[in-house]
């Protein structure tokens, strides 16, 4: 199996990197991990390691080279001659002990011994990928393969999720996906391994754990996201009884805040009289309809924990319960990754910014008449949907050079008044979700530039094509809550910015206009814009006049002036 070596990405606005130096030429044996080469970016001077054991082929570009990232840079041989030289050596034997043992007031994990494990020369590891200098972590919203499929090259494994973007990760090589080794809505390190792929096309065994497999919690349950590939063998015991509870038994009882008093008077129906998922959840039925007593000394306020530790297989509970989950007919529904950072950017903005926000009412006239007109050959000529946002977006860029502070940031108190204008496009992700990409250099744009800039970092946003680089360094945000027929809102800023300004539908309205002198009705198109600022920067004149330049853009819009 024939493996691309590609220019390694060393940071989110690192585009190329200059070969150093080749530690192997073609015709050389390289073990996995193994030095390669050595980089040099503007970033940084790095060694770069080999992902398989194998042959080096060809190198395709001398030392002092300067090549861009991504862009292939050597050959490695995975088969024919790397395997004849595989096979004068023993396979490696690694031992990987799943379960640690964990012990509490109340309880002891115990596990059962592990089978030792052959490690074919052929297996690379598919790591967490580092997504930008600051991410250190990243959580796994999604496996799009399992184990035993076949992946192609560049086929995407699984999707992940971190404080800078969601992204697909797709597959360094063709081979079979024989390992999952982190389990979904599960957040690791930057560099840990995630998976392995089997490049010889065979599938290898995984570790095994000798005792009972725990009853799963829904066919898609969250034991059925460890990928098969190790079966849970982790055990719960009393320190004062017998009794032995599996991890989902445990889960269900800390969730539902089952008490371990309590726990021990529920009858199991399993092997040896062991509670299981069912046993439990009967009971939680029963207990919230009055059927079962709970006296207060099977209350507590700490719940028994149930946390096993691993060090190799990463699980967490499934997002979607199933209805029998469901305690007093309310559903508990964990927040997503997505969520959860949308969650804390708005809890620190509200806590940051002195937010004043500021509305004008914008007449549309001019612009919708030139949308009407031109909208189907726009379409034809350039590809892309005359909006309204185009016109807002091209008018805010004119007043952002107009009342640069505005596009400022705030850093202790030090004013960053930028000089570039990277605009944020507020997207909406299906089902309940929100991004803030940027069109970077706006200022260098005319509105067919813009138009097309939007119509990027959405469908980019939506496809989960995003880099780190489009998420950073925003200096002004625009949200479009109008595409809904939302009239106005109050935009919460998008930190370390210091405006943000919303735009609402256009909807035809009754307004006076003065017509020869004299003050008449007229049906306009109307659209109303907030413009939500940073009261410890942005005061209140400044903000009006800023605003009030975009509506004279606006209004006054003259197709010859669309540069």
């Amino acid at each position: 199996m024939k493996i691309e070596i590609p220019m390694p990405k060393m940071g989110e606005s690192v585009m190329e990197g200059t070969i150093v130096k080749w530690y192997k030429k073609p015709g050389d044996s390289v073990k996995k991990d193994e030095t390669l080469f050595e980089i040099s970016t503007d970033k940084v001077d790095t060694e770069v390691p080999s992902p398989a054991d194998g042959i080096v082929t060809e190198l395709l570009f001398p030392e002092g080279d300067t090549v861009d990232v991504g862009k292939t840079v050597a050959y490695l041989e995975t088969d024919s001659t790397a395997a004849s030289i595989a096979k004068s050596t023993p396979a490696k034997v690694k031992e990987e002990k799943v379960v640690e043992i964990e012990e509490s007031e109340n309880m002891v994990v115990q596990t059962e011994s592990v089978k030792p494990v052959e490690v074919s020369d052929s297996l690379i590891d598919i790591p967490m990928p580092k997504m930008g200098e600051s991410v250190m972590d990243g959580t796994i919203i999604k496996w799009y393969k399992k184990i035993g499929d076949t992946v192609k090259k560049d086929e995407t494994i699984f999707e992940i999720s971190t404080d800078k973007v969601d992204t697909e990760v797709p597959s360094p090589s063709e081979g079979i996906l024989v390992e999952i080794l982190v389990g979904e809505q599960v957040t690791v390190e930057v560099g840990t391994i995630c998976g392995r792929l089997s490049v010889h096309g065979a599938a290898h065994a995984a570790p095994k754990i000798e005792s009972e497999k725990i009853p799963e919690y829904k066919d898609d349950s969250m034991h059925s996201m460890i990928a098969k590939s190790v079966d849970e063998a982790s055990e719960v015991k009393s320190n004062e009884s017998s009794k032995f509870y599996s991890p989902l038994v445990l889960n269900i009882a800390r969730a539902e805040k089952v008490g371990f008093d309590e726990l021990e008077k529920i009858s199991g129906t399993g092997t040896s009289g062991r509670v299981t998922k069912n046993d439990i959840l009967n009971y939680i039925s029963k207990r919230n309809k009055g059927e079962v007593t709970v006296s207060k000394t099977d209350i507590k306020e700490e719940v028994f924990s149930t946390e096993v530790k691993s060090t190799i297989v990463y699980s967490a509970p499934k997002k979607d319960f199933d209805s029998s989950y469901v305690s007093g007919g309310v559903e508990r529904i964990p927040m997503d990754n997505i969520r959860q950072r949308i969650m804390k950017h708005m809890i620190n903005s509200r806590d940051t910014s002195v937010h004043v926000t500021a509305l004008m009412e914008v007449d549309m006239t001019r612009i919708y008449n030139y949308i009407q007109k031109n909208k189907d050959s726009f379409s034809r000529k350039e590809g892309i949907k005359l909006t309204y946002m185009s016109f807002v977006a091209h008018a805010s860029v004119r007043a952002l050079k107009e009342f640069p502070i505005v596009n400022s940031t705030v850093e202790g108190t030090t004013i960053l008044q930028k000089r570039f204008i990277n605009l944020g496009i507020a997207v909406a992700l299906e089902p309940n979700g929100l991004i803030v990409p940027n069109i970077k250099n706006a200022q260098d744009k005319n509105l067919l530039g813009i138009a097309r800039g939007i119509v990027d970092v959405a469908e980019r946003s939506r496809t989960k094509k995003l880099t780190p680089d489009d998420i950073s360094g925003g200096t002004f945000t625009i949200t479009n809550y109008g595409v809904f027929g939302t009239l106005f809102g109050t935009p919460i800023i998008n930190q370390p910015e210091v405006a943000i300004l919303g735009v609402g539908a256009v909807v035809k309205k009754p307004v006076v206009v003065e017509v020869d002198g004299m003050d008449t009705i007229a049906i306009k198109p109307i659209m109303y814009l907030t413009l939500a600022h940073d009261h410890r920067l942005v005061d209140g004149m400044v903000g009006g006049r800023f605003l009030k330049s975009i509506k004279d853009t606006l209004e006054k819009f003259d197709e010859k002036t669309l540069n």
